[in-house]
């Protein structure tokens, strides 16, 4: 993947993010286009071989398009300023967790799990992980867990979480959610309203023949949670 190829064209849509501009190079887009898709076509490819549910998808099941739904936001900006991939089982739009790739100059990242979960299933997973408390905390509480995805659990409400380089829960709540236990020994995951696992990487990450190794190794890493959290979210999909 020409890393560089897709990072000069993003820089430059972000300069020059207009309908006139992006007309005109229609074809620096098609490049970058193609080197994305040849990317993300080679991480689905070695992600189903450590978790072959994925391999029921196509390449064109998991990117994201770049132009951008203007309609009900203040940001009429026509083109997104990122590529971005998302290889979940059930489709892009399912609520079980699934991995994302995001390059974007200077805010290039790779996540794992579920983003957003309606109440029940919430709480469902809350109750999931005081049923089954040591397996839950050997997911999160490896040593490689806490290396990719080292997180204080300070409140959040999504945005301003990643902020910061890595995390585990893009939003959390202040306190304890109504109906648990607020002296409940781990009670930092169940103020936690999505369980997302994110941690950024340098723009260099992925140049070179081992990025796919060192991607996979991040990934096998959150997918532990991400399989204790689907078990639950599965029942209700």
């Amino acid at each position: 993947m020409d890393t560089q190829k897709i990072l000069t064209f993003l820089n430059n849509v972000a300069a020059n993010n207009n309908r006139e501009w992006f007309a005109a190079h229609k074809s620096d887009y098609e490049d970058a286009r193609a080197e994305w898709e040849h990317g993300v076509g080679q991480a689905l490819q070695r992600i189903v071989t450590f978790d072959p549910e994925v391999g029921t998808q196509q390449l064109k099941d998991c990117l994201y398009r770049f132009y951008r739904d203007t309609r009900f936001s203040p940001d009429k900006s026509p083109y997104k300023n990122h590529f971005g991939a998302y290889i979940n089982a059930k489709g892009k739009k399912a609520l079980r967790g699934g991995y994302y790739i995001h390059m974007q100059p200077g805010n290039c990242l790779l996540a794992v799990g579920n983003y957003w979960l309606p109440t029940p299933i919430l709480t469902a997973c809350r109750n999931e992980i005081m049923a089954n408390e040591d397996e839950w905390l050997r997911c999160v509480e490896s040593r490689d867990f806490k290396k990719f995805f080292k997180d204080d659990f300070a409140p959040s409400d999504g945005q301003d979480a990643l902020d910061s380089k890595q995390g585990f829960g893009l939003a959390k709540l202040k306190q304890c959610p109504v109906g648990f236990p607020r002296d409940y020994a781990h009670v930092k995951y169940l103020r936690l309203k999505d369980y997302c696992a994110w941690h950024h990487v340098p723009e260099d990450f992925f140049e070179g023949d081992d990025w796919l190794d060192k991607m996979e190794r991040i990934f096998r890493t959150a997918k532990p949670m991400m399989d204790f959290m689907n078990a639950v979210i599965d029942d209700y999909e």
